[in-house]
């Protein structure tokens, strides 16, 4: 199972996070109360080995937007959380992870105009784009005619997450506020959600 961090903002959480396994580091890009500017951005994904993803999170940007954080951050993957039209997803120079907010099952044929590398399912979003934290319906993720690379996001914790790959066997799941406390990353609650995702067994005699 594939894990990805969301909106860090901060060098000992991408430590936590690189030492329990996690597979993609997300930086927000998009108007968030997780929001990193690009200098900051890159300074921290200066610190992460080239085998984790660096994901630069946007919500309806200008190409130059990207353009610029894929250069001076070293973006591995451009994750889309707006109305980007699918022409706009094919043309990134770097593989893009498209989000699609899921209220219906009607949401998932929306799905078939866009040929990217990941495919995001979330709740819609509250105060911002991109993400609200909430859990949504996974029995509205159809069995047949899935993504293969589907990526599970919403309201996803520690607590759940073993559940949800249980249930869902989507290829990744992604976290941002379900490791914080009190709107803050939390080393281990970032390290118990890794684990719980991959199944690795805790021993608490270490």
């Amino acid at each position: 199972m594939k894990v990805k961090i969301c909106g860090i903002q901060k060098s000992h959480h991408i430590k936590a996070a690189v030492s329990a396994g996690a597979d993609y580091i997300g930086f927000m890009f998009a108007q968030s109360k997780r929001r990193i500017e690009i200098q900051e951005a890159a300074e921290l994904a200066a610190q992460i080995p080239a085998h984790v993803k660096r994901v630069g999170v946007f919500v309806n940007p200008s190409q130059q937007e990207i353009d610029e954080a894929v250069q001076k951050v070293d973006l591995d993957l451009i994750q889309l959380h707006g109305d980007e039209t699918p022409h706009f997803c094919r043309n990134q120079v770097k593989p893009v992870m498209k989000a699609f907010s899921i209220t219906s099952e009607d949401d998932f044929k929306r799905m078939r105009d866009y040929d990217v590398a990941y495919y995001l399912v979330d709740a819609p979003g509250t105060d911002y784009r991109g993400g609200s934290g909430r859990r949504f319906d996974w029995s509205l993720i159809p069995e047949n005619h899935r993504p293969e690379k589907l990526v599970l996001a919403g309201g996803l914790t520690p607590e759940n997450v073993g559940e949800a790959v249980t249930e869902v066997k989507p290829y990744a799941v992604d976290v941002s506020s379900g490791v914080e406390v009190n709107g803050e990353k939390d080393s281990n609650k970032i390290i118990a959600f890794i684990h719980e995702a991959k199944g690795v067994r805790r021993n608490d005699n270490l």
